[in-house]
């Protein structure tokens, strides 16, 4: 014993009891800790009986060994949660032998269990109205967190950092239990930004006097994205990449440009998005702005069923159109005139691994089109808010970058964690918290709420207590307008939607709720994230945008989702903007290779290599012979059946091997059409 404690620094006693626990401590580290008994004598208080504790086991020891314990330590300190009487007898058993003891703030949980943990000011943390050590604080958090369900990584970390951020255990369990404590919520803020480039006035613009009197009827200067572009030939026919943040007005650039060359006789504009709704949208503001000087006209996809696109005048100034209605044109032969100002808005979808190869064979395809059929030098105009590699893009592009980074009004990003049957009281408290609120222009906040699935939009709209309305691509356009006025008119409170139509979602919204990390059955990237938040606060409206993640510990909506939502949450919040990179896997580069053997011919191979992805064309073409897609290099009748309605190889066959079997058509592909949506 006596060699064990040649040097004690501290001797710490907690009362236990009728008794109290001793732990001995050297170099920070316990040395072994036991119970001791006093025992009272006519001169006071005295060691009577000290037991050695070693696991579940303890080893009687002579009261006499305490003392030289007592003796050598550097220094003595009692719990402050002993009791007076307590501290007073064991001062007085230590004066007996001259020795001095302090009272420290220690952890209740920690002396109980016969460890020493004094705690400061700086490092206790409240819980149950009283005060603990982080250690302890942070092994209750992990009981919580196992009854919430198993939370990962970044989320956890999170947590621990405000735990030891606020010192409050009890704020952090009710953050768990949804309660919106902003100052735990709040993750970062998005500053707002704002760039010095010199406005071009819009009476220095030398345009169409059609489309230069609806400018200047609206505008006295551009804003700096436009004007960024027009001092970089936006009018003047230049390609151009714009890349800047929602609401900053980058549409304008396409659409002044291309309306400037269909009123000189240049070729008609062409305006692609990716989703029917966003074309839907797009083709009224047209139609509303600018349907007395130009004419104005709709090409959309349809259904794998009814898609003869015959709705549309090939012959207009204007085509609004979406990716696949225009792919499908060129796809079957249609005339679409003389083009001459292309503009691709949502241009990062390039990156996303379902719809990515389309657009990347639509550009090409159309820019074949364009060399073919249109006279004159097409200009291409690309849209996006989101893109991690924009040089890169740009140079594969063959467009002059125009990147413009303002931030008209700060975001504020909130993260809370809630079950899913926790989310919708959430929701419904946000959005009451932002109807009630008025920002300094007089606004009331407003809301949306983006969530994985068309059906748990109308869930959520149903139970929201303010007014609200689902909007999804499954609503007719009459409804969809209806619910745009609204909100418009500040009738709604709020707006949920799915994460699929989050391009074209144009509210002026000061809240953005994630219900949702999912797109189906997809995690969102985090392009597609920012993308979304950006629809938070308008500098016309707010004085800020607030967004919330709502974040379902170890949540998952498939099980084919290898990560949690809780992984997901921080991954999109901290992530940088991945690189826009088409990636193309067998079914894909057969898809396009097919498409462009049936545009091109025997061009098809230049078109393979000028696309943005890496095409394996030797493969593909193996692979469309094997099929029996291609005959040399035209097209078979499946094969043109195949690419006019968008089959992947898989989908052809499964079509045809049900046919064999004797199943209905429509049912084989109705099948199809519902798992899409479900996508």
């Amino acid at each position: 014993m006596s060699q064990q404690v040649a040097r004690v620094d501290t001797l710490f006693l907690h009362e236990d009891g009728e008794d109290y626990r001793v732990v001995v401590q050297r170099d920070g580290e316990r040395m072994f800790h036991g119970r001791l008994e006093l025992k009272q004598i006519d001169a006071g208080p005295r060691p009577a009986r000290l037991r050695v504790i070693d696991g579940t086991s303890e080893e009687l020891r002579s009261p006499d060994e305490f003392v030289e314990l007592a003796r050598r330590a550097g220094r003595i300190r009692i719990s402050e949660q002993t009791s007076v009487h307590g501290r007073n007898r064991l001062r007085a058993m230590l004066d007996a032998y001259q020795l001095d003891a302090k009272v420290v703030r220690t952890c209740r949980f920690c002396a109980r269990d016969g460890r020493y943990s004094p705690i400061t000011a700086e490092t206790a943390i409240s819980a149950d109205q009283e005060e603990i050590c982080p250690d302890c604080a942070r092994e209750r958090l992990d009981k919580e967190l196992a009854y919430h369900g198993s939370i990962t990584g970044d989320a956890r970390a999170r947590l621990e950092e405000l735990l030891l951020e606020v010192q409050d255990l009890d704020r952090i369990e009710n953050l768990l239990k949804g309660e919106l404590d902003p100052d735990l919520t709040k993750f970062d803020e998005i500053s707002a930004t704002v760039e010095d480039v010199d406005p071009v006035p819009t009476s220095d613009l030398s345009l169409h006097p059609g489309i230069q009197s609806k400018l200047e009827s609206r505008f006295e200067t551009l804003l700096p994205v436009q004007s960024l572009a027009v001092a970089n030939g936006a009018t003047d026919g230049q390609d151009q990449l714009v890349v800047s943040a929602t609401a900053t007005g980058k549409t304008l650039v396409g659409e002044m440009a291309g309306l400037d060359r269909a009123l000189n006789g240049k070729g008609k504009l062409l305006f692609l998005v990716p989703l029917v709704a966003l074309a839907n949208q797009k083709y009224e503001e047209f139609e509303e702005r600018y349907g007395d000087i130009a004419d104005v006209t709709l090409r959309v996809g349809a259904s794998r069923i009814n898609d003869d696109g015959n709705r549309f005048d090939p012959g207009a100034d204007i085509i609004v159109g979406t990716y696949e209605g225009i792919d499908h044109a060129l796809r079957v032969g249609r005339d679409l005139g003389d083009i001459g100002t292309v503009v691709i808005d949502e241009v990062h979808t390039l990156g996303e691994d379902e719809r990515g190869h389309r657009l990347d064979g639509l550009i090409t395809r159309l820019k074949y089109y364009c060399r073919q059929l249109s006279t004159g030098d097409t200009q291409w105009i690309y849209l996006s808010a989101t893109v991690g590699n924009p040089e890169r893009l740009a140079a594969a592009l063959e467009a002059t970058l125009i990147e413009f980074e303002e931030r008209p009004v700060p975001i504020e990003r909130h993260v809370t964690f809630a079950e899913s049957r926790e989310k919708l009281q959430i929701e419904n408290k946000l959005v009451r918290r932002a109807f009630d609120t008025k920002s300094s222009k007089g606004y009331r906040g407003q809301t949306i709420i983006f969530t994985n699935s068309r059906r748990r939009c109308h869930e959520i709209s149903r139970k929201l207590e303010y007014s609200s309305a689902p909007y999804h691509a499954g609503l007719d356009h009459k409804r969809r307008k209806r619910v745009e006025g609204q909100f418009a008119d500040q009738e709604l409170a709020a707006v949920v939607t799915t994460a699929a139509l989050a391009a074209g979602v144009d509210f002026p919204a000061s809240q953005v709720v994630f219900d949702s990390l999912a797109m189906g059955i997809e995690w969102l990237s985090v392009q597609e994230f920012h993308q979304m938040l950006g629809r938070a606060g308008r500098p016309d409206y707010h004085d800020k945008g607030t967004v919330y993640v709502l974040v379902e510990p170890d949540g998952v909506y498939h099980n084919s989702q290898e990560m949690t939502e809780d992984e997901v949450a921080f991954k999109l919040l901290k992530g940088e903007m991945e690189s826009v990179t088409t990636r193309y896997d067998e079914e894909s580069a057969v898809a396009e290779t097919l498409a462009n053997i049936t545009v091109a011919r025997s061009g098809a191979k230049r078109l393979n290599e000028s696309m943005v992805g890496d095409v394996p064309t030797k493969h593909a073409l193996g692979k469309l012979l094997e099929y029996e897609f291609i005959d040399g290099l035209e097209p078979t009748p499946l094969g043109r059946a195949v690419t006019r309605h968008f089959l992947s190889p898989s989908d052809a066959f499964a079509i045809l091997d049900g046919i064999r079997k004797g199943q209905d058509a429509y049912d084989i592909v109705g099948r199809m059409e519902l798992r899409d949506d479900e996508r």
